[in-house]
């Protein structure tokens, strides 16, 4: 009888092109195969001979390191039998000296690479390119991230552009971002990250551990993350925060050089967090929330300290309003927490504040900041604060040589305003406040207040600055439970609004508008400042202020003109490299009655218009052209103009230096496109210049084979 041959695998064929698409991945710009948790896959073995009933074959796949089976991190597959960790292979088909198998992974498997071997006997084969990438999967209903709807997971998982929503609560505006999840090096980034996590296998399989990982990851606080935050104004030593238009960029340069990149804020750490939650298979969004509460010190209160011109004074603020905060929700069923608080969770990237020893920040049950379930992980208060504090205005007076503090308003619904994120399958901004809080003044949002301030202590009324508080303090009249919004004897109400365009270059012309709904004769004390501030509330300078006194026969109304010459701001508007907003307060008194009120309103600068010009659609490896068009319609000068164009699966990110265009000039870049991927693409554009950061624009067309 002659020996038996023994049985050896020839080759392996991964089937990339059906596995990735049945498992929605085949747009990784990967060579390896990519696939999703607790779903079938296929591989093709091919053997020396034909495979027979007493031949022993076993697929191993090993994680991490050192891989071994009595810690899990080693998987050995027999046929047909299911394996201990949910994981099981079948036969699908023999023909001759091919073998067809299955391999379905476990729904709550580790995320991350596996290196794939196959033993025959006592013979190893190692494939070429044998490591498989394992993702999370939101079309498999036993996956905790498992997302019912199709739409959603269009949009939350798979979409890799988007809209981050900027601006202020006057004036949101869209800033297209693009994910770039599917990008080169994107998925081995993020690969890279889950490695310096240092979580353990268990905690890789549960996406609330992966989410606030990656929440530490992407600042570079503690642990030599992806991105440097700079609040500064001074980013010489690297990108300018606003000079982004993407995350595919930034991760890439952290991959290849393994250190953070310089530098971000809040929405470019959102953005970031976005593509890597996206890239591992967890659904995710950007959250943007106008006039969000910081550094509260849990007591749910912000103080804004002015001087007697009206005018906000930095200096006394440890806390602060930002005029928007951007951060993410991914979505999950949470195992750790009570029932009911499945769905989505806020993580922020952006560093702010330490949460057990690291910048990191959630996952926190978007449901338990609407109930006021404060007390659950990760970091609900510091969320709930964001959304929910009040606004206290302080008049800081000179009396007898010291500073005396004289409160002039209390804003009760000021906060965590016009919470916004892109609309599924649409290009708008859809409003989702009401998921983070119930209406203003209704039942559901008293009782959750309750709730909520039964966990967090409010102290009581006083000035909260450094050193005010070793000053004069005012009565120690401690909040009630549930503050309500102070209602004035006259019905005194502050609007404030421009009346023309903001165009920079032009007079800024404003209005605030005084109303009196009690009958009767008024005399009204009004003061008001014009101020260039940050999107974090810090005050870049002073432009001008107004003081009048005016006369009111009520109930009826009196709009004062507020205007500010160019020369007034230019100045400074050229010399920053952030966008700036315009910040206008006004202080109203009531002689007669002491009646106070205190209203802030930030509005950003308005801008021409990029226009792209290309078809409407495109073919394949056909390049097409591509024109961007810009015209200054302001009467100022842009110096050192840049075109930043990136069009993901189009043309790698790309810079036109356009030196200064005059007022009246039009600019012409052109640029010739190769698509590489079918189905709706995007190109975006952004122009910086010394006076302004934030043109923006976008237009997409549709590639066919």
């Amino acid at each position: 009888v002659f020996p038996e041959t023994s049985l050896r695998v020839t080759e392996i064929d991964f089937l990339k092109r059906e596995n990735t698409q049945q498992h929605h991945t085949d747009g990784y710009n990967i060579k390896n195969l990519v696939v999703r948790r607790g779903q079938p896959f296929q591989v093709q073995v091919s053997l020396n001979r034909e495979l027979r009933a007493d031949d022993k074959l076993s697929l191993r796949f090993g994680i991490g390191e050192n891989p071994m089976k009595n810690r899990g991190s080693l998987l050995s597959l027999k046929p047909e039998r299911e394996d201990l960790n949910g994981w099981k292979i079948s036969v699908v088909k023999k023909n001759g000296k091919e073998c067809l198998l299955s391999v379905t992974s476990s729904p709550n498997a580790p995320v991350g690479k596996y290196n794939l071997h196959v033993k025959t006997g006592t013979n190893i084969y190692t494939p070429e390119n044998g490591v498989i990438y394992l993702l999370f999967n939101p079309w498999c209903e036993d996956d905790v991230v498992y997302m019912a709807n199709e739409a959603e997971k269009e949009e939350y998982v798979l979409n890799d552009t988007g809209y981050i929503y900027v601006g202020s609560a006057y004036s949101i505006y869209d800033r297209p971002w693009n994910f770039g999840q599917f990008e080169e090096f994107i998925l081995d980034a993020c690969m890279y990250l889950l490695d310096k996590s240092k979580l353990s296998l268990t905690e890789r399989r549960d996406p609330a551990h992966v989410s606030r990982a990656m929440s530490a990851l992407v600042n570079a606080n503690d642990d030599n993350g992806v991105l440097l935050g700079n609040w500064s104004g001074n980013y010489i030593s690297g990108t300018s925060p606003m000079d982004w238009i993407g995350s595919v960029t930034i991760l890439q340069k952290y991959y290849k050089t393994k250190k953070p990149v310089r530098y971000g804020q809040c929405w470019v750490f959102a953005g970031v967090l976005n593509t890597v939650m996206r890239c591992l298979g967890v659904p995710c969004r950007c959250v943007s929330t106008f006039d969000a509460a910081h550094d509260t010190e849990e007591n749910l209160r912000v103080d804004v300290y002015l001087n007697e011109k009206g005018e906000k004074l930095n200096s006394l603020s440890f806390d602060s309003v930002w005029n928007f905060h951007v951060w993410n929700d991914a979505w999950m069923k949470r195992t750790d927490v009570p029932n009911g608080f499945s769905g989505w969770q806020a993580i922020d990237s952006t560093p702010q504040e330490q949460s057990q020893g690291r910048f990191q920040c959630g996952p926190c049950p978007v449901k338990a900041v609407r109930e006021g379930d404060v007390y659950l992980p990760y970091d609900a208060k510091f969320v709930y604060a964001e959304v929910n504090a009040d606004r206290v205005y302080w008049v800081v007076k000179k009396v007898n040589g010291k500073d005396k503090y004289f409160k002039v308003g209390t804003e009760t619904q000021a906060i965590g305003k016009n919470i916004s994120t892109k609309a599924v399958g649409q290009n708008r901004r859809e409003d989702i406040t009401r998921e983070y809080k119930y209406p203003e003044g209704s039942k559901e949002e008293r009782m959750s207040m309750q709730r909520a301030y039964s966990f967090i202590r409010p102290s009581g009324l006083m000035p909260r600055s450094g050193y005010a508080s070793t000053m004069q303090t005012l009565s120690s009249n401690t909040e009630p439970l549930v503050p309500k919004e102070p209602v004035t004897e006259t019905g005194l109400h502050l609007e404030i609004t421009n009346t023309e365009p903001l165009h920079p270059g032009n007079p800024l012309e404003m209005a605030i508008t005084v109303r009196i709904s009690a009958p009767g004769n008024w005399t009204v004390n009004l003061t008001g400042s014009c101020q260039l501030q940050y999107y974090t509330g810090k005050v870049q300078a002073n432009l001008g202020t107004i003081k009048e006194t005016i006369n009111l026969e009520g109930p009826s109304e009196m709009q004062i003109p507020l205007k500010i010459a160019p020369d007034a701001y230019m100045k400074t508007l050229s010399s920053v490299e952030d966008e700036v907003l315009i910040l206008v307060t006004a202080i109203a008194e009531v002689k007669e009655t002491n009646d106070k009120l205190t209203k802030e309103t930030s509005m950003r600068f308005e801008y021409p218009p990029i226009t792209v010009q290309m078809p409407e659609t495109a073919k394949l490896y056909n390049d097409f052209n591509c024109a961007f068009i810009f015209k200054n319609k302001l009467n100022v000068t842009l110096e050192n103009c840049k075109l930043l164009v990136e069009g993901l699966g189009i043309f790698k990110m790309t810079t036109f230096e356009q030196g200064d265009i005059m007022p009246g000039r039009i600019m012409k870049s052109e640029i010739i496109c190769t698509p590489t991927r079918l189905g709706e693409k995007k190109i975006v554009a952004k122009l910086i210049s010394n006076q302004i950061k934030g043109i923006s624009t976008e237009k997409g067309i549709f590639i066919t084979k």
